[in-house]
């Protein structure tokens, strides 16, 4: 029998459960809101990221434990490529944020290197997102005032006024290839002013800013218009948030989003039945999103109660089947037993029909217009 822990011991999960859970501690009290020097430090990993991925992150971290779930099943399907591998992420049953991320290993492999960053960056989000937006915005025009954050041959650079206020934008000179930024922190602006930088380093990268190998994103998603034209995620810098492309979750199989439907462009809005129980760190939150999804949710629990509810359309466990020992260690010879399994049998068959389906430019002030930064790429875009 083929036990998951061949991946990552058991005992390692378990720590990331009592990480994301808090079970080896009381209920905490309500955690106080971050300080902009706080949030300065927790976003600098990511604040150079692609607006879309950047937007698809934040989104995504609201959810640790799927996040998790994500890495050990790209571990375990290591053969599955293209769109092949996005139709078994998607028919996981992971929020869509999260599933979609199987086109980006070193991202999840990066989200997964410390999961208490990842969960304190989507609380933060959850918390206050127009602060970590305003974060975000800091840090770039930090490495832009220092001549690190600038156009070059794999991103453009710009900057949307609206209403007196300013955003600088990041998005691919190739909407069909994206290369995630590879860089240290510390190199871009110095010791933080507060805190630490996680040790978020990708493969090779010690000091200074580069990319890895191009992405292309039509291999995952057949058709699709291209980064930035339509892609699932995106900023809305004047609004203090983040915008779901309908169009996009709808034609690629995301139909329990919302409902799914052609319906353009809506604000992102937290799924509390994907949170599979991971507490929520303010009781503000807690309460905005207790009973959602089915579960029970209460502040005796650490904020998350025992369990969260099913996740719609997907898989009804919470996380003490998750990563209990029937779920856990169970082999998958003939079906999806186990949440680090194969893919489940049948797929949902993408939609064909383009109705309503056109290149979206911008996801609210402007959000997919222009934008990117130095620094030269390590490999080739992969077509």
């Amino acid at each position: 029998m083929r036990l998951v822990w061949r991946v990552v011991p058991l005992a390692a999960l378990a720590g990331l459960l009592v990480v994301l859970t808090g079970q080896d501690t009381s209920p905490p009290a309500n955690a106080p809101l971050q300080t902009p020097d706080q949030l300065d430090t927790l976003v600098a990993p990511i604040a150079l990221y692609p607006d879309s991925l950047l937007s698809q992150i934040l989104a995504a971290s609201t959810y640790p434990l799927e996040i998790v779930e994500l890495g050990q099943w790209l571990q375990n399907n290591p053969t599955l490529k293209g769109e092949q591998l996005m139709e078994g992420a998607r028919n996981q049953g992971w929020d869509p944020s999260v599933a979609a991320l199987a086109a980006f290993p070193d991202v999840v492999n990066n989200l997964t290197r410390d999961i208490r960053w990842t969960r304190d960056l989507g609380n933060a989000f959850l918390a206050q997102q127009a602060d970590v937006m305003e974060a975000v915005q800091r840090m770039r025009a930090k490495a832009q005032g220092s001549g690190k954050l600038k156009s070059n041959s794999q991103y453009n650079v710009s900057t949307e006024t609206q209403g007196g206020k300013s955003a600088i934008e990041i998005v691919p000179v190739d909407p069909a290839v994206i290369y995630v930024p590879e860089y240290d922190p510390a190199w871009v602006w110095g010791p933080p002013l507060i805190g630490f930088y996680p040790p978020l380093w990708y493969p090779g990268v010690t000091i200074g800013f580069g990319f890895g190998p191009g992405i292309f994103i039509g291999s995952f998603f057949g058709g699709c218009c291209g980064w930035g034209w339509g892609w699932g995620w995106g900023p809305n810098w004047f609004g203090g948030g983040i915008y779901v492309n309908n169009y996009f979750l709808h034609r690629y199989g995301f139909h329990d989003y919302h409902g799914g439907g052609f319906r353009g462009q809506e604000a992102w809005a937290h799924d509390p039945a994907h949170r599979l129980g991971v507490p929520y760190a303010n009781r503000e939150v807690a309460n905005r999103y207790r009973g959602e999804g089915g579960g029970a949710r209460g502040p005796d629990r650490g904020f998350g109660g025992d369990r969260a509810g099913g996740a719609r359309g997907g898989s009804e466990r919470g996380p003490s089947e998750r990563f209990g020992t029937q779920g856990f260690e169970r082999a998958n010879p003939g079906g999806n037993h186990s949440a680090f399994g194969g893919i489940r049998n049948g797929g949902q068959a993408r939609i064909e029909s383009d109705h309503g389906f056109s290149s979206m430019r911008g996801f609210g002030g402007g959000g997919f217009h222009g934008g990117g930064f130095g620094g030269g790429a390590r490999g080739g875009g992969r077509r």
